[in-house]
């Protein structure tokens, strides 16, 4: 009898290892992020008809990738005024002459499932006859816009960039608690950072305008920290 039991087990177990072992769902992993090749960053470009170029992403799991191409006259692109989804790596695109232009690219796979997004690059369309060009609005670098920091002496990092790469910069610092900074904390300086003093638990604000040697400015945008 307990020999017959030993086998009725031995002969269940394959069964019960074959029930318990069902398949993992196959995790959806988004697509690789692109480098942007062309238009390079802060180029100035006399045909407002542009063929932007990017690297081809790759997706862990071999699903087909399409590119969703965005255009924006800000930096942060809030003010988009071209949008487009595309399976190629290139697209020709007509835009406004005279124009500062700032373009991203994000790789999405068949599922939806969307990769980083590319850096942000900033390049001119020329207008007919134009013979200077205001400057890119500031680059932020540090701190970061929304985040939270330590310390009560912040260092605000930023870059600045003209397609006339010939003209001079200078830069107008504001910083203060209001939603939209209108103290000046520092005017007409040539360097790229300014150290700040500020309080514990409170959030300040800040932007930088660029100007050219010429006088023509660029508005900065508005960026935030709070203080731990």
């Amino acid at each position: 009898m307990r020999k017959a039991i030993k086998m009725i087990a031995l002969f269940s177990l394959p069964l019960c290892v074959a029930c318990g072992g069902g398949s993992k769902e196959l995790v959806n992993e988004m697509p690789t992020t692109v480098n942007l090749l062309y238009p390079t960053q802060n180029l100035l470009c006399i045909d407002n008809n542009i063929s932007f170029d990017w690297s081809d992403a790759t997706d862990p799991n071999g699903d087909n990738i399409s590119y969703k191409v965005e255009i924006s006259k800000n930096r942060e692109l809030t003010n988009i005024v071209k949008a487009q989804t595309i399976s190629t790596s290139q697209s020709t695109i007509t835009l406004e002459k005279g124009v500062a232009y700032y373009w991203r690219v994000i790789a999405v796979d068949n599922k939806g499932k969307q990769g980083e997004p590319s850096s942000v690059f900033a390049f001119y369309t020329k207008a007919e006859g134009e013979s200077n060009i205001a400057p890119f609005t500031a680059e932020l670098v540090k701190p970061a816009d929304e985040i939270k920091v330590d310390g009560l002496i912040v260092t605000l990092e930023w870059k600045g960039a003209d397609s006339n790469t010939g003209d001079t910069l200078t830069y107008d610092v504001y910083f203060g608690e209001d939603v939209t900074p209108i103290t000046l904390k520092e005017e007409g300086i040539s360097t790229t950072s300014v150290e700040v003093t500020v309080e514990s638990g409170k959030t300040y604000y800040w932007k930088v305008n660029t100007i050219d040697n010429t006088g023509a400015k660029s508005i900065g945008q508005v960026w935030s920290f709070t203080v731990n």
